[in-house]
């Protein structure tokens, strides 16, 4: 398996997040993405930790569809292509209502659309060739006026693999049809087929492709805990976060973190969680909240829970797993993560000594 983690510019000391980017590198890992949520965005950092990394892949993680026109999201993709001389992931993604229509003002409506148009605009811009699209989205150029279709002053010199952030079943679709990667989340290998791969399975097969076509790209928080006992109290200090992913994110009617819980087994107290949680019962909504449904969806815990997670990971087909390192600065971090690899690279070279298995199904 690749390893990836994930930054975001905003909030934190912006050099302390460079030196921990910096270093990452230096242990090893393969991929950086840096997140835009409602705080900062994504490209201008990207292009900053473009300069101060060599080997290191650098992705988009992701920009929000729906808050820039696809030419935008081309000439950024292009540019930060070029100038980290094809170190360059784009991660796209339709975010969700609350941001996209709250925060920028935009509908949040036919996400669908507006993810694959905007995905072959971008490709046909890359390639140098005048860009002409007539979509139900986007017209290029825009008819009646006084334009004539165009190119862009530069063209893509290295490939730009796309990578969609999906967790409906129909945008799951839409990534095993046209993505080179999915970037997923709310993960639970147990459940998995029918949450996730059923509908990745089928856009792969209408398009062509096979699992080995999309890099399965995963995400959880790491942090090691010396015995049980100190497991447990992770587990107990991160039932708020989850209570608010399930509760918090989306709007009052669309929460895509909800329903992928509950197609991974938990559908009736995800939606207790919800309606207590919007309610404003935030300590009720929190007590909800299961040891194994923290546990399912991290990897945390003692060394070898961890280890055996990451086995469990593999052999449901993930290729990158996303490692979100706990710590209470940057040496806890760097320390928690440069653990974590080891551990990868140990459970990734038994695939050397007997073959990989993907989940039943």
């Amino acid at each position: 398996m690749r390893t990836a983690t994930t930054i975001e510019a905003s909030g934190a000391d912006w050099t302390e997040t460079v030196e921990f980017v910096v270093e990452a590198e230096r242990l090893g890992l393969d991929i950086c993405w840096v997140a835009e949520a409602w705080g900062s965005e994504a490209p201008s950092p990207l292009g900053f930790l473009a300069a101060r990394t060599e080997r290191l892949l650098l992705g988009s993680g992701i920009m929000q569809v729906g808050t820039r026109t696809p030419m935008a999201v081309a000439r950024s993709a292009i540019t930060l292509s070029q100038i980290s001389q094809g170190r360059f992931l784009l991660g796209l993604g339709p975010s969700g209502p609350q941001v996209i229509e709250g925060l920028h003002g935009t509908p949040f409506d036919r996400p669908l659309r507006r993810t694959r148009e905007t995905v072959e605009i971008v490709r046909a811009a890359a390639s140098g060739e005048k860009v002409v699209h007539r979509g139900e989205e986007f017209q290029i150029p825009l008819p009646g006026g006084r334009s004539r279709p165009m190119r862009l002053s530069m063209r893509s010199e290295y490939p730009i693999p796309v990578y969609l952030a999906s967790m409906s079943p129909r945008m799951l679709e839409l990534t095993g049809r046209i993505a080179d990667g999915w970037l997923g989340t709310s993960f639970v290998p147990e459940g998995a087929k029918e949450a996730y791969f059923d509908h990745l399975d089928a856009g792969l097969a209408e398009a062509g492709r096979t699992r080995s076509d999309l890099d399965m790209c995963q995400g959880a928080e790491v942090a090691f805990a010396e015995d049980e006992e100190a497991q447990a109290a992770m587990v107990d200090g991160r039932r708020r976060e989850l209570a608010f992913s399930l509760g918090g994110m989306g709007s009052a009617t669309t929460n895509f973190y909800n329903a992928a819980y509950g197609r991974q087994g938990w559908a009736e107290t995800a939606a207790q969680v919800h309606e207590r949680w919007q309610a404003g019962d935030r300590d009720g909504a929190t007590a909800l909240v299961t040891d194994e449904m923290v546990l399912a969806t991290t990897l945390i815990g003692t060394e070898e829970r961890v280890r055996e997670r990451l086995r469990v990971w593999r052999d449901a087909g993930v290729d990158t797993v996303r490692l979100y390192p706990s710590g209470k600065d940057l040496r806890e971090r760097l320390a928690t993560l440069g653990r974590a690899l080891e551990l990868v690279r140990e459970v990734d070279a038994e695939q050397h000594e007997a073959p990989r298995n993907h989940v039943p199904g």
